[in-house]
């Protein structure tokens, strides 16, 4: 069988760290081109991985050397590159959060379905073995009905993993549009829906710039969450843990608590209300940390996709429901009020 052959366009820090790693060990690829704006950065790219270089993306596009392309740009181009890739047959994995608008990722889906091509979005959290452990024992009904949770996505902030440090993107409402809530929040809606397995449906949030002077973004964002079942919980995505990384999620039940992802050596624990706890060690999550994992799974889930004609697990339809809880989320600190998901 031929290889998938494939292009990365932006060749930042998600992609250097991710993307290019990943297709580069995945047998069933082959990685021949790679854009960004940069000159010298995606020339250094192009050797190092033995790939063609373009600075303009649409010219990668319609090559015809791809058959699928990898978007790891800045947010706000996230939808019209994916657009453009879609129309022209090749399909496509974007980074999160898929798009800036419900408008803009509904374009992306319409696109796909158009085209008959992949769209899947990079939601990494999903393949992590202790979220995936946690979510069958929900469904087992051993937790038995699910009452709350709590859930947290926070580091020091993106200067010291991009490649730009302070004047990356990230930081500039132009490009990014949110800051830590899309950054890191858009992690957590997404994992707390497939945990759960059912759709958040209001939010109350708090969302502000209190670390980060030189950004105009936020930095720190605590929602209150409610579920379609009526389960509610919290959510706190944030740049301004400035000692240690947290991407802990603990979900209370009526037989039993589940952490997630908040021990050094146990993934996942479940104390049940009977006394009894069993500690599970499945690795690390994946992290830029020393130690952590650096395999997501999500390259080579969407190559699987692709060859083997499979509905990807974070569909363009799945990555927009979890984009539509951190819209709310702006609505709902915006307005100063209760926002509904869907409208």
């Amino acid at each position: 069988m031929a290889k998938l052959r494939i292009g990365v366009i932006g060749c930042g820090s998600i992609a250097q760290h991710r993307h290019l790693l990943e297709y580069a060990a995945n047998k069933d690829v082959e990685l021949v081109a790679v854009c960004d704006i940069v000159e010298d950065r995606v020339k250094e790219i192009a050797s190092k991985y033995q790939a063609k270089a373009y600075t303009d993306y649409k010219e990668l596009i319609q090559s015809g050397e791809v058959d699928a392309v990898s978007v790891c740009t800045p947010n706000y181009l996230h939808a019209p590159i994916s657009i453009e890739a879609l129309n022209n047959g090749l399909h496509v994995l974007c980074e999160k959060p898929m798009a800036t608008s419900r408008e803009e990722a509904e374009a992306m889906i319409q696109a796909a379905e158009k085209s008959g091509k992949k769209l899947m979005i990079a939601h990494n959290q999903r393949f992590v073995r202790s979220h995936q452990l946690a979510r069958q024992l929900i469904e087992s009904g051993s937790i038995g009905k699910i009452y709350s949770f709590r859930t947290a996505f926070g580091h020091p902030g993106p200067e010291g993993w991009s490649v730009d440090g302070k004047d990356s993107w990230f930081f500039q409402k132009e490009k990014a549009y949110i800051g830590a809530m899309g950054d890191l929040g858009v992690h957590k809606t997404d994992l707390l829906r497939y945990l759960l397995d059912e759709e958040i449906v209001e939010v109350g949030a708090f969302i502000e710039t209190t670390a980060k002077d030189f950004a105009d973004v936020d930095d720190t964002a605590v929602c209150a969450l409610k579920t379609e079942s009526g389960i509610i919980g919290t959510l706190a995505a944030s740049w301004s843990y400035t000692a240690k990384e947290d991407n802990s999620t603990i979900i209370y039940g009526e037989k039993a608590i589940i952490r997630l992802e908040d021990h050094p050596t146990y993934s996942l624990i479940v104390h049940y209300s009977n006394g009894e706890v069993v500690n599970y060690e499945l690795g690390k999550i994946q992290s830029n940390d020393e130690g952590g994992q650096k395999t997501t799974h999500v390259i080579d889930h969407f190559v699987d996709s692709v060859t083997q004609n499979t509905e990807p697990l974070i569909s363009g339809e799945e990555g927009m429901r979890s984009l539509a809880v951190i819209l709310a989320a702006i609505k709902s600190n915006d307005t100063k009020t209760i926002a509904k998901v869907f409208e």
